[in-house]
């Protein structure tokens, strides 16, 4: 089957790539310790996209699924978080790989200094998941443009992975930093370098943007002050969203070279823009029951888009809509 390997870099992309383990967990059915409690038989038909299925300690009961993920940062912070919340049990050990001196926000101590002594580790483990894999399609990493772990290590290990593995796919979900909300200086540069990693070493690359998700908060979720877990929550649902086509059963965009065929019209303009509808704050569920046209209307308005940008201004040139 088709799998994808999944990383996450620096601090943002750890944060955001449990919760993303933590909502897909959810939808396949999958509990805190790795076994399937779920009721369909959809949910277990593609798991092996992100789960590796273990050995069953018994027949009545099935395997432990682990996903396929690489977690890796310069300090060990954030992954020693994930490893005592509540989800921590369902990774494997081996796959946290992680420095002590941090990037300091530094791009070029992410590239080439303490990030490279440490992407061999982490390319290791990354050639063992992919061993593991039937027919491996891709991988997909989750990291911020603004700091120095996500975007230098981040961009460092797109690069090496694309010398080893040249005809598979390199999916980026990018957090870009936005002068609104700015947690240091130097983020434009940071975000500049990456960028110029990104457009010559991945084939498709999701833009989510802090000031749109704060945006979303504000004028569509009524909150006063948003925290990053309420940000999360949003990138969460959208990376959901947009890997539903990878993780279901469905005729369109069924896996992430197709998704490249009919999303790419020139090879370098790779930069998706995601809108998601119907927007709902953490922990409340949407009220009614929306009708296509209101989904549409709803995830072509600028005010859904996970980027400062509006649609209204440009033109597109490919378009795919995802109803789930």
């Amino acid at each position: 089957m088709r799998e994808i390997v999944h990383l996450q870099a620096g601090q943002c992309g750890n944060q955001i790539g449990a919760k993303f383990w933590q909502v897909i967990s959810e939808e396949h059915g999958i509990d805190y310790s790795g076994f399937y409690k779920g009721t369909s038989d959809l949910q277990l038909e593609r798991i092996n996209v992100y789960y590796n299925e273990g050995s069953a300690a018994n027949r009545s009961e099935g395997g432990k699924y682990v996903p396929r993920a690489v977690l890796l940062d310069l300090e060990p912070g954030t992954m020693e978080s994930i490893r005592s919340g509540p989800y921590g049990v369902l990774f494997r050990p081996d796959n946290f790989v992680f420095g002590q001196s941090g990037a300091g926000n530094n791009w070029a101590k992410g590239h080439y200094t303490e990030g490279a002594e440490l992407v061999d580790a982490v390319l290791d483990v990354v050639r063992k998941e992919s061993e593991n894999c039937d027919c491996l399609q891709g991988f997909q990493l989750a990291h911020s443009l603004g700091g120095g772990t996500g975007s230098g290590l981040g961009t460092l290990l797109i690069s090496k992975i694309r010398e080893e593995y040249p005809d598979r796919i390199m999916n980026t979900y990018s957090v870009m930093p936005s002068p609104k909300v700015s947690d240091t200086v130097v983020e434009p540069y940071n975000a500049t370098l990456s960028v110029h990693q990104l457009v010559e070493n991945t084939d498709e690359s999701y833009l989510i943007d802090n000031e749109a998700l704060y945006d979303i908060c504000f004028r569509t979720l009524k909150l006063t002050n948003p925290t990053y877990g309420d940000l999360n929550h949003l990138v969460s649902l959208t990376m959901s969203g947009v890997t539903t086509c990878l993780r279901f059963p469905g005729q369109l965009n069924a896996d992430l070279r197709k998704l490249a065929v009919n999303m790419v019209p020139f090879p370098r303009l790779h930069f998706f823009m995601p809108g998601f509808a119907p927007l709902t704050a953490r922990g409340s569920q949407s009220y009614r029951a929306m009708s296509v046209p209101e989904l549409t209307q709803q995830m072509f308005d600028a005010k859904n888009m996970m980027v400062a940008c509006d649609p209204r201004h440009g033109r597109y040139l490919t378009v795919a809509a995802i109803f789930r």
